[in-house]
């Protein structure tokens, strides 16, 4: 990316096949639909008009939100082949993707709950959710902008650290919402030092899925003052399909990270000290391909760098295969790293079951979650902070194919 969004912005991999005779799947769950439209692209370039071309876009309710009594909104974005994302307007989510595997069978590849009361009432692992104001982890909650310092709640590592905006952050806000031609864009107000985070911030994630199963993400947002902001997404896959929910069930994944020859070392709390070391020699070492369980059964939760970031140019950062489908995850981004994390912390006592009806359990999943470094407003040069009057704009691309 960038992404504009325009018709001639639109990153097409026009190699992808498409899978004519795929049969579009049912929604997720049984709540009543209050619209249903089908709306095409009407654009000049013939590249984008025919990756958006028949696009169809259905809106209906997800559950009753118990803070405050609104109606969450599930929307589903499907393709012209039957491949379809599913999104809430609480926490702008992931729900669900449902893309062809090997034999041409839709799978749903991405961990999520039937309803919004799932996401609202426990919020485990942040599942699928838009996370912000700061994604990953502050150290004693503490950060300075020029000579003002904030103090956040520090809700992980029994009291030491922030993480992910806390227990009031992006993921656990109903958005406002909008259906594009394309796509569907979510928006949310946050208030001047909500969460402890200063200035008042219009925050935009817009969502494009196209006829090539390319899954775009782009995150906008301004400020009325100088404040940090990090955002990212918090998908949890499992390629061989989500009704996969036993513990190491993703761990037979093959797992490839081709621009990421450093990581970022950490201390005993997961806070980088600095340092970027060498991947060489090291259980971090995915500039090849590797077969997960044959390189650290422990499971990841890992920064990694990405190699010739400028904070402009879309960089390839991620390729995962599921052997068993076929299906392949390609991921991109402009941002300067991305946390890899194998479900550590999933299969809790008091966890919901998922969409099939099943617990998640720890490795069962995988998240790339493209971001600014852990503790980088502290620790790092590259700081995640907007300025006033600056429009902050990057972007994640989740590819989709099989073979």
């Amino acid at each position: 990316m960038p992404i504009d969004f325009n018709p001639n912005s639109f990153y097409i991999n026009s190699n992808k096949p498409c899978f004519q005779n795929v049969v579009r799947s049912p929604f997720v769950n049984d709540f009543y639909i209050s619209d249903t439209f089908t709306k095409s692209v009407n654009v000049t370039d013939k590249a984008a008009s025919s990756a958006f071309d028949g696009i169809r876009i259905d809106k209906k309710s997800f559950g009753r939100i118990d803070k405050g009594g609104q109606i969450a909104t599930l929307y589903t974005i499907t393709n012209k082949n039957g491949a379809s994302v599913d999104l809430s307007s609480f926490g702008a989510t992931i729900v669900s993707i449902k893309v062809p595997d090997s034999k041409g069978n839709l799978t749903d590849v991405t961990q999520g709950y039937n309803s919004v009361t799932p996401y609202e009432k426990f919020s485990i692992g942040h599942a699928g959710g838009t996370i912000g104001p700061c994604a990953n982890k502050i150290n004693h909650g503490k950060f300075k902008i020029d000579d003002n310092e904030y103090i956040l709640e520090c809700n992980k590592d029994n009291g030491q650290t922030h993480s992910h905006g806390g227990k009031e952050g992006f993921d656990v806000k109903n958005w406002d919402s909008e259906i594009l031609k394309d796509g569907v864009k979510f928006t949310y107000y946050k208030k001047d030092m909500e969460g402890g985070y200063p200035a008042n911030v219009k925050v935009a994630v817009t969502y494009k899925f196209d006829n090539n199963n390319n899954l775009f993400i782009k995150y906008e947002a301004e400020s009325d003052a100088d404040t940090i902001l990090n955002l990212t997404n918090h998908s949890y896959f499992n390629l061989d399909g989500e009704q996969f929910s036993e513990e190491d069930s993703v761990m037979q994944h093959v797992v490839e990270l081709p621009n990421s020859s450093r990581y970022t070392p950490v201390n005993e709390l997961a806070i980088p000290t600095g340092e970027l070391k060498s991947v060489k020699n090291t259980d971090f070492d995915f500039l090849t391909s590797k077969k997960l369980s044959e390189v650290n059964k422990s499971g990841y939760d890992q920064n990694f760098v990405v190699d010739n970031y400028d904070g402009k140019s879309l960089i390839h950062i991620a390729k995962v295969k599921s052997d068993k489908s076929g299906i392949i995850l390609d991921v991109s981004t402009d941002l300067p790293g991305f946390q890899f994390y194998t479900a550590n912390n999933l299969g809790k006592g008091d966890q919901p079951t998922g969409k099939s009806g099943k617990k998640y359990e720890k490795h069962s999943a995988f998240c790339i979650e493209p971001q600014f470094f852990p503790d980088a407003i502290n620790t790092f040069d590259e700081k995640p902070i907007l300025r006033k009057g600056d429009k902050f704009i990057r972007n994640i691309t989740y590819s989709f194919s099989s073979n």
